[in-house]
């Protein structure tokens, strides 16, 4: 769109989920060109509403780096009234969008772009900084802590309370594998992912640990379990991956047990299959039978075992079953 010689407005959208200052080069290249860069509130604004008395990161980041930038008071009808009469009088200005996107700003500059007759100068919108994979998560964890400081229930919860919501969550996530629900599973996912962040925070308000040592431990676990991957070890199928993971492991815990560290709390199948899976080279064998309980519960255990041998999970075979008689139940139910 034609317009005043030298009058633009160029709107510079970035995400929050970004570090501030890390901008694409055309985004540095507007503001290197602009007369004015203008910014709706040099203020951030606080939990409560109130302003937190400190500059907008991404206002702060760009004034770092040399460049001037113009608080501009009002709304967006304001904001927009500062831009234009800017480009009328033919300066290049360039304008920092805030976090929440400034979605009625954008607004105007739409129907601005469609009306008759049209503005003066030029006007382009582009995109200063892109979200990675996993942006999304940094939400959470901003969500998780403003609901800490703010929600009288979250701030009274422990890692003791918050544990049988982590256990539902668990059996509810299965529960969608099993129906092979996707969307259910994205949920449930979401459900449980929140309980890690959760339970993260609350060890961070007890300076214990953060969710970035959550994260970077398991980072740092999976880089090191992994040496045919980031190292160079080879591993020619499945069995290598899994022999060296459980080497590398039994390095690590230098456990006094084959049996230690199995969490007693597993449903009895599950267990059964990770004492078996443990105590493969270790001599034991079960008392014979005395009652119809022992009995039941060794033939059990051999079922396991030859699970284990076909390469079946046995705890999600006994599942699968047990979700396929659930429906042919429902089914013959239905008049």
């Amino acid at each position: 769109m034609s317009g005043a010689p030298g009058g633009s407005i160029t709107v510079v959208l970035t995400s929050p989920r970004v570090a501030p200052g890390l901008l694409t080069r055309v985004a540095w290249t507007a503001l290197s060109s602009a007369d004015l860069i203008g910014a709706g509130s040099a203020v951030a604004a606080g939990d409560d509403g109130t302003d937190a008395h400190r500059l907008r990161p991404d206002v702060q980041a760009i004034a770092g780096s040399g460049f001037v930038v113009t608080p501009v008071d009002g709304a967006d009808a304001q904001h927009w009234a500062w831009l234009a009469d800017a480009a009328t009088a033919g300066q290049r200005v360039a304008w920092l969008v805030g976090e929440d996107g400034e979605p009625g700003l954008l607004r105007i500059v739409a129907e601005q772009l469609s009306s008759e007759p049209r503005p003066p100068y030029e006007v382009e919108i582009l995109h200063g900084s892109y979200d990675v994979p996993g942006a999304r998560l940094i939400d959470l964890v901003r969500v998780m802590d403003r609901l800490r400081r703010n929600c009288p229930w979250d701030q009274e919860q422990t890692h003791e309370s918050l544990a049988k919501y982590l256990l539902e969550e668990t059996y509810e996530t299965l529960e969608a594998i099993d129906t092979g629900d996707r969307t259910h599973l994205r949920e449930e996912l979401g459900d449980l992912l929140l309980q890690v962040v959760f339970h993260s925070r609350v060890a961070e308000d007890d300076n214990v640990f953060t969710i970035d040592d959550v994260a970077g431990g398991i980072v740092e676990k999976l880089i090191r379990r992994h040496p045919h991957v980031f190292g160079d070890v080879n591993a020619a199928d499945a069995a290598a991956v899994e022999a060296n993971w459980e080497t590398i492991k039994a390095a690590e815990k230098q456990r006094s047990s084959v049996l230690e560290g199995i969490p007693t709390a597993l449903p009895a199948l599950a267990l059964a299959d990770k004492i078996l899976g443990r105590s493969a080279k270790v001599p034991a064998e079960l008392p014979a039978p005395t009652d119809d309980q022992s009995r039941i519960g060794a033939q059990l255990l051999d079922l396991v075992r030859e699970a284990r041998t076909l390469g079946v999970d046995a705890e999600q075979a006994l599942r699968t079953t047990l979700t396929q008689l659930t429906a042919e139940i429902r089914a013959a139910e239905t008049p």
